[in-house]
């Protein structure tokens, strides 16, 4: 008897444990799910990405992001204030062992309109980069070229992209220390075709998010066998880098995020942003005069918003 009780003694604390594990997870992926909408609407209302009307191509690679955004995007829709059309468009570029069955399956029953398109772009890529190289680029340049038709053909005048915060930091970086200029990744842009407006829904969000969103949803992931499968690229690089700031300085990419939207052309060395040459004295006390002999004053570590000060 004594030994009956204490089984479902066991048993009860197991269940009370396993329910109140239950009950944490439940509540930090409600807690996901608000602070990821709110992040994707703050971004649309803020760059005014999505307006009344809009036919907005939804770009699917079959990657956490595209799936991440489609799925944000389908929520906000559905109590948004303005009527807008979502179509999913994905472009099958023959890889070699791609499941082409699988986001046909997953749109099909979202009951989303959708538009799966067939280009075997990975045979031209492979033909004309030599082994070992970078097949970004002229990856990018085929497959732009085709969602510009596909888009034109399906009456979309807009494009998202599931670019997030931390491609438009890795973006930031990368231009910067490559390619010698202070050039990032806009949230909102016109195509270089001057046909399209290109949206980023997921500027605010941080793939941490993304990737804790996926596991929930459990969207059916598609590798990229073409360029996702190379080593040593300089976006890894800088990626790496920002993931150990991120460990190791909590609160510094936000930080870095909320400088790309406080830019002062008068202090960086750009004369076609800011007329050095003729600038001239006023008399009048200017806030964003420079103060010549002092430093630099920033604030205080412990001050930033989202930093922890550990002292060992």
């Amino acid at each position: 008897m004594i030994e009956s009780t204490m089984h479902t003694q066991w048993l009860d604390t197991e269940t009370s444990s396993g329910l109140g594990k239950q009950l944490k997870i439940e509540r930090e992926t409600h807690k996901l799910e608000k602070r990821l909408c709110r992040q994707v609407g703050q971004a649309i209302i803020d760059y005014n990405m999505i307006e009344e009307g809009d036919r907005v191509m939804v770009c699917m690679s079959g990657g956490k992001d595209s799936y991440g955004m489609l799925d944000i995007l389908m929520k906000l829709k559905s109590r948004a204030p303005i009527d807008f059309t979502l179509v999913a468009v994905n472009l099958d570029q023959k890889q070699p062992g791609f499941p082409d069955h699988i986001l046909p399956d997953y749109l099909g029953k979202l009951g989303i309109e959708f538009h799966i398109e067939t280009q075997d772009t990975y045979s031209i890529v492979k033909k004309n980069i030599p082994e070992g190289k970078t097949m970004c680029s002229l990856c990018s340049r085929l497959r732009r070229g085709i969602l510009y038709r596909v888009a034109r053909e399906l009456n979309c005048n807009k494009l998202a992209l599931g670019h997030h915060r931390d491609d438009m930091l890795q973006t930031f970086f990368l231009n910067m220390f490559f390619g010698g200029k202070l050039k990032g990744m806009p949230p909102k842009l016109t195509s270089d075709n001057g046909e399209f407006i290109v949206i980023r829904p997921l500027a605010y969000v941080v793939e941490k998010d993304l990737i804790r969103w996926a596991e929930h949803r459990k969207f059916p992931i598609i590798p990229c066998t073409l360029c996702g499968s190379q080593e040593n690229l300089q976006r890894k690089q800088i990626g790496n880098m920002l993931r150990e700031w991120d460990k190791k300085y909590p609160g510094r990419l936000e930080t870095l995020m909320t400088s790309l939207q406080n830019v002062v052309p008068s202090h960086l060395m750009d004369a076609r942003l800011h007329d050095f040459k003729n600038l001239r004295t006023t008399g009048e006390p200017d806030a964003l005069g420079d103060i010549a002999f002092d430093e630099e004053s920033f604030p205080a570590p412990g001050t930033l918003p989202g930093v922890q000060v550990v002292s060992l």
